[in-house]
């Protein structure tokens, strides 16, 4: 995978003439070796020239190559740690992390902006930002994923942008997809009482009651000071009227034991398991654990049997305008699940009524991407964002070691500044996933190729989708203080946005660009 390297130029010469046959060579053998790794091959049905079945891929890692200068900004290899480290890590060309579809730090920081303020840079995720908006990517007819590789050169000097887009299968229309047992976890601690949280939160689950099927299940777990289960797991048929009254009933109380509140709902939910439907635990907090266990590896610890053994996920539900981000996303994190975050009735809406019962469904389990970037034609690159999300190398083929859980319908993106060296030609990047079958648990992969002569050259002549993921991650970058390749600021940013808002006619885009306008008035 892509690193970032910088070598003197008369070392590099030097290189140049006499290592590449003898390094395709050994990535050669690489490759044929890594093939005969591969157990499965994916389902998913590529769509063009960049996507290449796993058996074909050639992107294993380089040999190390020399590194340059004393500044560590000059060093060759991916580019990690913070924006100020000065030290760059020994030369390394691949990236791996894990599959991820949370979009609440770009709600979050909305509302924040909204509200005339900046959110904390800690909030900031830039995956989250980019992961927030649709895309055109080419869908697999069964489960997994597509690959889908792209780029385009940025206004700085040999820095590009690469897209790396993966996706599912759309989702199964509403009358054909399984059922679902959903344990609702809803926190009615005091800070709960303020408008847009508990409210908002009662309305939604009534309105999503009357869309799901009769055939799927519902419980209802309470959680302040203590944890109480006020409707074990029933059936909606002919009980409909029965889950509205005990929602109805829910009110704020006194403290905030998260951590009593998701051991209680995993079990209510274990208890009212049911085979072949999708058992989930849905938290919806704001996060702001006062009392008991606030530690969410320890909290999750109590419950790993339910969630590994029986393959409970769990969705947080974000609400508040003071809100405990970091602890609802390390606990959907650990929870094999994703988080999004709900600041108004539209916002509900979406989640509720429209995203969770139709994505029900998985269609892959522990998935995670690699990248392998080619030394011949890359210097330097960074993954922007995923900081939490990042897997060891060596672990990408290690089943035991957990990925992301992803359903129908859903595409995830992974963006990297890539740094290329003077006159690269030939192969860029080849990203690989992998994921395991839902239902047997069988491996699969699949990969996609880029080369140097399918960049775009310039952001502006990119696809107008890939435009917006760039618009988005620069505004992330923006907000928390990083300094990404090609960034051109919120004047600028503000402007593409609204073209885009207009070209597009996206709603979630024009809401992208009020909200770069709202940043620039908090300058």
């Amino acid at each position: 995978m892509e690193t970032d390297r910088t070598r003197p130029g008369q070392e590099y010469a030097h290189h140049r003439t006499r290592k590449p046959r003898r390094l395709r060579a050994t990535l050669l053998a690489l490759t044929t070796a890594g093939g005969l790794l591969l157990t499965a091959c994916g389902a998913g049905g590529g769509s063009d020239s960049n996507t290449s079945n796993a058996n074909n891929r050639t992107g294993f890692p380089a040999p190390a190559v020399t590194s340059g200068g004393d500044d560590g900004s000059e060093r060759d290899g991916e580019q990690t740690g913070t924006p100020d480290d000065k030290i760059a890590p020994p030369p390394d060309y691949l990236s791996t992390f894990a599959l991820d579809v949370d979009t609440a730090s770009y709600g979050y920081a909305r509302r924040a902006l909204a509200e005339g303020r900046r959110p904390d840079p800690s909030t900031i995720r830039p995956e989250e930002f980019v992961n927030s908006f649709r895309q055109d990517y080419d869908r697999p007819d069964g489960n997994g994923f597509t690959v889908t590789v792209d780029g385009a050169r940025t206004d700085k000097s040999d820095w590009s942008l690469v897209r790396v887009g993966l996706a599912t299968r759309t989702a199964d229309s509403e009358t054909e997809r399984p059922p679902a047992a959903l344990t609702f976890v809803i926190d009615v601690s005091g800070s709960m009482s303020e408008t847009g949280r508990l409210d908002l939160a009662k309305k939604s689950l009534d309105e999503m009651t009357d869309r799901l099927h009769d055939d799927d299940s519902v419980a209802l777990v309470t959680f302040s000071d203590e944890a109480e289960t006020v409707l074990p797991m029933t059936r909606l048929g002919g009980h409909r009227g029965q889950v509205h009254d005990a929602v109805d009933e829910l009110e704020t109380q006194s403290s905030t034991n998260l951590g009593a509140g998701v051991e209680t709902g995993y079990a209510t939910a274990t208890e009212g398991l049911r085979k072949g439907a999708t058992n989930r635990v849905v938290l919806i907090s704001d996060g702001l654990a006062n009392t008991g266990d606030t530690n969410a590896d320890s909290i999750l610890d109590r419950v790993a049997h339910e969630r590994r053994d029986h393959g409970i996920t769990l969705f947080g539900v974000g609400v508040g305008s003071d809100y405990g981000d970091a602890l609802m996303e390390k606990l959907a994190d650990k929870g094999d699940g994703h988080t999004a975050y709900v600041a108004n009735d539209a916002d509900a809406h979406k989640v509720f009524v429209d995203q969770l019962p139709q994505n029900i469904d998985l269609t892959a389990r522990d998935a995670k991407a690699q990248v392998a970037f080619d030394p011949e034609t890359v210097a330097q690159f960074r993954l922007i964002g995923y900081e939490d999300r990042k897997v060891a190398d060596d672990d990408f083929r290690n089943d035991k070691v957990d990925g992301g859980e992803i359903g129908p319908g859903h595409t995830v993106t992974a963006l990297y500044a890539v740094r290329t060296r003077p006159g690269a030609d030939g192969h860029l990047a080849t990203a690989s996933v992998r994921w395991l079958d839902p239902n047997t648990r069988a491996p699969h992969e699949e990969s996609g190729q880029l080369e140097t002569e399918a960049l775009h050259d310039s952001l502006n002549s990119a696809p107008a989708t890939f435009q917006v993921t760039a618009v988005a991650a620069y505004f992330a970058d923006t907000l928390r203080s990083t300094e990404l390749p090609g960034n051109p600021g919120l004047g600028e940013l503000a402007s593409r946005a609204h073209t885009l808002a207009k070209e597009t006619e996206d709603k979630d885009v024009r809401q992208l660009a009020e909200a770069i306008d709202e940043a620039r008035r908090t300058d």
